[in-house]
């Protein structure tokens, strides 16, 4: 017998996280069944070698880098004799995973690529996969996509008619910023609608636009290279959350007349000032922020290397976007695009922290009793935890890219020749119906859903689980814990959004046409199990009272969610069987009270440490049992 030491004895063996685009089953199935095999065959060398290098050293000393170095104010706000000053410092490895993701078109790629209704499925699909190594970069790109997509309908539809030439100039401005891959180009943007008030009851919005024009003979600039002028509108109020401070522009809610509801309004960061003097005493050539101070930055428990401010906005220059007291309407557009971002955030958040976990059982050796060892990918009820764990997750990553699918269908419509996809396609007029429940109804189960998930894979480590290990970042699950938390908060908390969801159901216009649309979607499935838990949930809708019905709405939206995410498991196990999708597909039914029935039923329930293995790893895979004492 040897005494260890601090380099002698045994050394766990580092786990070694393979390329989620192979080694992510549910990743593979979930291409696989949403986009036709043309389109995958085209996408997969590049998605291949982005889910490559979001696993490179480098890119995780930018992450570490970015956590370590966190935002801040300069001087605290002001400079050496005390003016105020709002300068905001971000850390290098922040900027290169910005770049980064500029270069890699995750937002740009929607907008200069044309996979018909399937090009939001391959943004978000490798959206997917740069998540848990971009350190919260998304965040602001989200709000980027978004922004693009409200410029985007007012540029290039019916509504452009209503644009002056001077206010095309500026929106086209800004979506060529927002649509661009050359990072010395490409703009970020805020959403700023939080307020003390309230987070999401904008309704008691206290910023407030006045008209406001300058002068013609004397219109100053935004932006002196491009000559784009500054808005007409003088804004000014207070902002509670603004989770994208570094960016370019904002998209703001802001209030014109008291009997008029909020609007919404384009505005950009900074503005062109030539009286500015800079340290070495240079003038003509300053820019300066858009009438904003930074009041503070905000400490968070997550998301920490995202710069988060509180903002004080006087006489701040902005444009409205479309018309006064139609805020909400526009905003709207924004909240689809981010609220999916934010569950794709939470999936990829899950997905690389059980790639974590796979990877780490592969290698970590445990006892068995009576002298037995083996590793933990061959230990029952360890394989048990994360076949259960993979379960939720490929349910959830059917619900969110069915959302997505559908969002895909909403701005590129399929042609009418086109052929028949695998996942149940809803008629023209039912995709609007239906993305309006979906947009709130996928977004308030994943993200609620997937942080116990997320803890499960920490814990499923160990005490290392627990560890910040920034020494070893790519097994630092705990970071991805800490900003997975803020899914189920910001973009509305789980109990607004299930609110919104049953608000939508029971809107006296549209709300008839929701029901429809879901009706038609879970009885696509022909399980009866499932069609009468469905009517049990509309009954329930369609007899009570909403206000009755808001203390269940949670419960109800939650059942809903569950139900359509059986109606893909079994899509999904139906167009490409096996017995392990088989077998996810039964336990998560069962789990949920519903009954596969048919011929599938038959055998699916059943299946020891091989079938849990096949579901956590792969079938056909075969897994060392480790050593033997």
């Amino acid at each position: 017998m040897e005494p260890s030491s601090s380099n002698t004895g045994f050394i766990q063996q580092q786990p070694v996280i393979k390329n989620q685009f192979y080694d992510d089953v549910s990743y593979r199935r979930v291409a696989q069944l949403f986009l036709p095999s043309a389109i995958l065959d085209k996408i997969t060398p590049d998605v291949t070698q982005l889910g490559r290098e979001v696993l490179s050293q480098e890119v995780f000393d930018w992450v570490t880098d970015a956590e370590h170095n966190q935002p801040y104010l300069r001087g605290n706000g002001r400079d050496s004799f005390g003016r105020p000053k709002s300068e905001l410092v971000v850390g290098e490895g922040w900027r290169k995973l910005q770049d980064y993701g500029f270069e890699k078109g995750v937002v740009a790629l929607n907008y200069d690529t044309d996979h018909g209704p399937y090009t939001r499925l391959v943004q978000f699909l490798r959206c997917h996969l740069w998540e848990a190594s971009c350190a919260n970069t998304l965040c602001p790109a989200a709000m980027q996509d978004g922004a693009a997509r409200l410029l985007q309908r007012h540029l290039f539809s019916s509504a452009s008619e209503k644009l002056t030439p001077v206010e095309r100039k500026v929106f086209q401005n800004a979506y060529d910023h927002l649509t661009s891959r050359d990072p010395t180009k490409t703009w970020t943007s805020g959403q700023w609608m939080t307020e003390r008030t309230g987070g999401s009851d904008v309704s008691q919005t206290e910023t407030v636009a006045n008209f406001d024009p300058f002068p013609s003979a004397a219109v100053p600039l935004a932006s002196q290279s491009e000559s784009i002028p500054l808005g007409p509108w003088s804004i000014s109020g207070f902002k509670w959350f603004s989770s994208a401070t570094d960016s370019n522009m904002t998209i703001l809610l802001a209030k014109t007349h008291p009997s008029k509801g909020v609007s919404a309004f384009f505005a950009p960061m900074r503005r062109h000032n030539p009286s500015l003097v800079s340290h070495t005493g240079e003038t003509g050539n300053g820019t300066e922020l858009n009438g904003i101070t930074i009041q503070r930055l905000k400490h968070k428990f997550g998301t920490q290397s995202l710069p988060t401010a509180e903002l004080e906005l006087k006489g701040m220059r902005g444009w409205l976007i479309g018309e006064e007291g139609k805020g909400i309407q526009e905003i709207s557009t924004i909240l689809n695009i981010t609220r999916v971002h934010t569950t794709v955030s939470s999936m990829g958040y899950l997905g690389r922290s059980l790639a974590i976990a796979r990877s780490f059982a592969l290698v970590r050796p445990v006892g068995m009793g009576k002298g037995k060892r083996t590793t933990l990918s061959s230990h029952p009820l360890h394989l048990r935890t994360l076949a259960n764990m993979a379960i939720d997750y490929h349910g959830m990553m059917l619900l969110t890219f069915y959302t997505i699918y559908v969002l895909g269908l909403d701005e590129r419509p399929l042609p009418s020749n086109s052929a028949v996809t695998k996942v149940p396609t809803p008629p023209k007029e039912l995709v609007q119906p239906l993305l309006r429940v979906l947009s709130s109804l996928h977004k308030s189960y994943v993200c609620e859903t997937t942080v116990p998930l997320v803890y499960g894979c920490m814990e499923a480590l160990g005490g290392v689980g627990y560890m910040q290990n920034i020494e070893s970042e790519h097994l630092n699950i705990s970071r991805l814990f800490r900003d997975c938390c803020v899914g189920a908060i910001w973009e509305g908390t789980t109990d607004v959004l299930a609110s919104d969801t049953l608000r939508a159901l029971k809107h006296p216009l549209s709300g008839k046409q929701s029901v429809q649309a879901l009706d038609w979607l879970i009885l696509s499935s022909k399980n009866v199990a499932l069609a009468k838990g469905w009517q049990e949930l509309k009954n329930k809708l369609e007899t009570g009272k909403q206000e009755e019905l808001l203390p269940e709405a949670r419960g109800l939206v939650f059942g809903i969610a569950e139900i359509i995410i059986s109606v893909l498991y079994l899509v999904d196990a139906n167009s490409n069987p096996g017995a392990e999708i088989e077998a996810m597909c039964a336990r998560f039914m069962e789990k949920k009270g519903f009954d596969v029935g048919g011929a599938m039923g038959k055998g699916m329930k059943e299946g020891g440490l091989k079938l849990d293995q096949a579901i956590v790893y792969g079938a056909g895979k075969e897994i060392a049992q480790g050593p033997k004492l």
